[in-house]
């Protein structure tokens, strides 16, 4: 299991916790369908890298995952998605890598490799996200904001702790916990490492694609913290 994939898992968790599912799927699959709009596209083959919500709502006529764990796509399977895990090389009109996939690297080097293995599979868009990291707030270096579900009358809280190295400016572990009552449960710590807009689109033209637009007036939020991240477009003739 890939430390995304774990980390993911956080994701899944508290998305089964929360009593609005609908609403957020309806949220995750708006965020697709501006982007499909904006590009006029209608694709017919979508890759999700990792749980997103919005598969729960996928009309493609083809839908695959990677990045899950067995029990996710256990999950996602008997929700009525016929979901595919690739099994082998394969391109796919629309690609979706959110909750900032590509910081799950140790080195600039990996972060590179990611990111042309990830345009490769794409001969339409990419979708992933990414924070302003150029730009960002101290506080927000040490720790997100802490998302707070409720359940049937129970509080569940998620927040991560970031340690930065001291050595690299860029890099840094995350550790993410969950706690409802006297309860508490950490998992990570995951290996993160920053990525600025211009990095990205860089690495993206050499792994081949035409476009690359960091979308204004579109955002996404995580169903484990507050923060808001930049959603970006890459796009493929």
């Amino acid at each position: 299991m890939t430390q995304f994939t774990e980390y993911n898992d956080v994701i899944f968790d508290a998305f089964c916790l929360h009593n609005k599912r609908s609403e957020i799927i309806d949220r995750k699959q708006d965020i697709i369908n501006k982007i499909s709009d904006y590009y006029n596209s209608n694709p017919d083959s979508i890759l999700y890298v990792g749980f997103n919500p919005a598969i729960l709502a996928a009309k493609a006529k083809e839908i695959y995952v990677s990045s899950v764990s067995d029990r996710v796509l256990a999950w996602i399977r008997s929700q009525g998605v016929n979901a595919l895990l690739i099994d082998e090389p394969k391109q796919f009109d629309l690609v979706v890598a959110l909750d900032e996939y590509l910081t799950f690297a140790e080195t600039e080097q990996d972060q590179k490799s990611m990111i042309s293995q990830l345009c490769g599979l794409s001969k339409g868009l990419v979708v992933t996200t990414v924070k302003d990291y150029k730009n960002q707030d101290f506080k927000d270096r040490e720790y997100s904001q802490p998302a707070i579900i409720k359940s049937n009358n129970k509080l569940t809280a998620f927040t991560e702790i970031h340690d930065w190295d001291q050595r690299d400016k860029n890099v840094w572990t995350t550790s993410i916990y969950q706690m409802s009552g006297m309860e508490s449960a950490c998992r990570g710590q995951f290996n993160r490492r920053a990525l600025f807009f211009k990095q990205l689109a860089k690495f993206s033209i050499d792994a081949g694609a035409g476009n690359f637009l960091v979308h204004k007036n579109i955002m996404y939020k995580s169903i484990v913290k507050k923060n808001y991240e930049h959603v970006i477009s890459i796009q493929f003739q």
